[in-house]
């Protein structure tokens, strides 16, 4: 059990680091991520808000309170996670890495969350 809470709170940081990191770029390089989402070929309005999303999504997953605030958390979590791997796959600029590890992380502190929870 504690092996397990171990890594769970291992790849519950990894991957809030990964989503702060995430939301820092957004804010912080507007002008290259913007120019990035236009060659996806998503709006650039969705900047701001994403970044907002992802902050507020770390907060709810390491918060105790609501199991229903942190399960929409790792849906939208995963969500982002699989568009950004899509759209990095579909104009074949080699950036899918963070996603997939992203995804990997996500995986694993969604997995053990539930099972540590449940004990």
């Amino acid at each position: 059990m504690k092996t397990q809470k171990i890594i769970y709170y291992v790849a519950t940081g990894l991957l809030s680091m990964l989503m702060l990191f995430s939301a820092g770029m957004y804010i912080l390089n507007n002008a290259e991520v913007s120019g990035m989402f236009t060659n996806f070929g998503y709006p650039t309005y969705i900047i701001y808000p994403l970044a907002i999303a992802k902050i507020l999504g770390v907060i709810a997953i390491w918060q105790t309170k609501s199991q229903v605030l942190k399960e929409w958390a790792y849906a939208g979590f995963f969500f982002d996670l699989i568009l950004a791997f899509f759209a990095h796959y579909m104009i074949s600029d080699g950036e899918q890495g963070a996603s997939i590890a992203g995804m990997v992380f996500l995986m694993t502190s969604y997995y053990l969350g539930k099972k540590i929870a449940s004990n």
